[in-house]
């Protein structure tokens, strides 16, 4: 029997997670969130292109960006790269408690 790899919870203090961000799930790291503005937005990608776990997207069917929460870590390079701010990072439990 093969056995099942560790979750992130389980990894030592100071280990390194094997996998690439793409198949293992680490959006339950975040402490703070990513919001749009889609008024704001002008949908330039700059940050599509600067996350660093690919959790930014672009929807073709939909000509629109998407968040893919499970993988977002929270980092706000997004909104920090934004030069419209029209991301902000807002406490994702003031988020849950609205």
């Amino acid at each position: 029997m093969k056995p099942q790899p560790k979750g992130w919870k389980e990894i030592p203090i100071a280990g390194v997670c094997w996998m690439p961000s793409e198949e293992y799930q680490t959006g339950d790291w975040r402490t703070f969130k990513p919001v749009r503005d889609l008024e704001k937005c002008t949908r330039c990608l700059l940050c599509y292109i600067y996350c660093p776990d690919s959790a930014i997207s672009w929807n073709p069917d939909k000509g629109d960006i998407e968040f893919d929460y499970n993988f977002c870590k929270g980092c706000g390079i997004c909104a920090n790269e934004c030069p419209v701010d029209a991301i902000t990072m807002v406490f994702e439990q003031e988020e849950k408690e609205e």
